[in-house]
C-alpha cells in the first residue's frame, strides 16, 4: 500500500491572494453633519434602491476641513449600514482623520486627494517621460446578459450587442453601445466629467457619468428606445436624441 504524502512542507494550497481592479462607489463628504448627510443620502438612495444596496463605498474626506469638522466615524457606519450601504474605506483627509477611520475598521486607500507633504528637494535635471500609450478600448461583441459586469478599466467600451436587464457595463472612458441598453451604463466612473455613453436604443434601468446618474424613471419618454447621447453639462446628466 503506498503511504500517503504527509511531508509538511508541501501543503495543499488553501486560499490565493491577488491583486484585482474593482470599481466602488464613491461617497464624497462634503459636511461632517450627519443630519445633513443622512437627509440628502436617504433622497439619493430612494431614486436607486436596488442599485446601491448592499454596495460597498468608499468615503472620500478630501472636501473636509479638518480643522473645524471632526468626522464621528462610529455614527457614520452606523447611519450608512442602516441604509444597506457597506463602508469599505475612506481616501483623501489628513493622518488625523485616517487614524480615526482605521480605529473604526475602515481601510485607508492611497488613491485619493490626500493633504500633501512637503516637498522633497527637486533633481536638477531629469529625463523626459517616455510618451504614454494610449488607453485601450475593449470591444464586447456577445450580449451582455442579467447579472453580468463588464469593465473596462483605464479606456473605452464598445459593446456591439445587447446589455440585458440586471446586467452593468462600466468604463473609465466614453460607451458606445450598439445594440439595445436595458440595464445600467456607467461612463467616466473614475471621474472623468468628459465622459459620454452613446446608444442605439435606450431603454436602460440607469445611466450614469462619474457620480450623476438617471433611473429609467426620471428618462424623458420622448427618447425612450431612441438612440440617444449622454453626457454632462454643468455637472448634470444630460440625454440628448442622437
Amino acid at each position: 500500500m503506498a503511504a500517503k504524502n504527509s511531508d509538511p512542507q508541501q501543503p495543499s494550497a488553501a486560499l490565493d491572494i491577488r491583486a484585482g481592479a474593482i470599481t466602488l462607489p464613491i461617497l464624497k463628504l462634503f459636511t461632517a453633519d450627519l443630519i445633513a448627510v443622512n437627509v440628502q443620502l436617504e433622497e439619493k438612495l430612494r431614486r436607486a434602491p436596488e442599485f446601491f444596496r448592499y454596495a460597498p463605498v468608499v468615503l472620500d474626506l478630501a472636501e473636509l476641513d479638518p480643522d473645524r469638522e471632526k468626522i464621528d466615524f462610529p455614527a457614520l457606519l452606523k447611519l450608512l449600514r442602516k441604509l444597506d450601504l457597506m463602508p469599505a474605506g475612506v481616501r483623501g483627509g489628513n493622518p488625523a482623520q485616517h487614524s480615526a477611520a482605521q480605529a473604526a475598521q475602515l481601510a485607508v486607500l492611497a488613491d485619493g486627494k490626500e493633504t500633501a507633504a512637503p516637498a522633497a528637494p527637486r533633481p536638477a535635471a531629469k529625463s523626459p517621460e517616455p510618451p504614454k500609450s494610449q488607453p485601450a478600448t475593449k470591444l464586447v461583441e456577445q450580449p451582455v446578459r442579467s447579472g453580468q459586469r463588464v469593465y473596462a478599466q483605464g479606456g473605452d467600451l464598445i459593446v456591439r450587442a445587447q446589455i440585458s436587464a440586471g446586467a452593468e457595463i462600466i468604463a473609465d472612458g466614453n460607451i458606445h453601445i450598439y445594440g439595445r441598453l436595458k440595464g445600467r451604463a456607467l461612463a467616466g466612473v473614475q471621474g472623468n466629467p468628459e465622459a459620454r455613453i452613446f446608444c442605439a436604443d435606450l431603454q436602460a434601468e440607469l445611466v450614469g457619468i462619474g457620480t450623476q446618474y438617471k433611473i429609467s424613471e426620471n428618462i424623458d419618454p420622448a427618447l425612450w428606445g431612441k438612440p440617444a447621447h449622454i453626457h454632462l453639462v454643468d455637472n448634470a446628466l444630460v440625454i440628448d436624441p442622437l
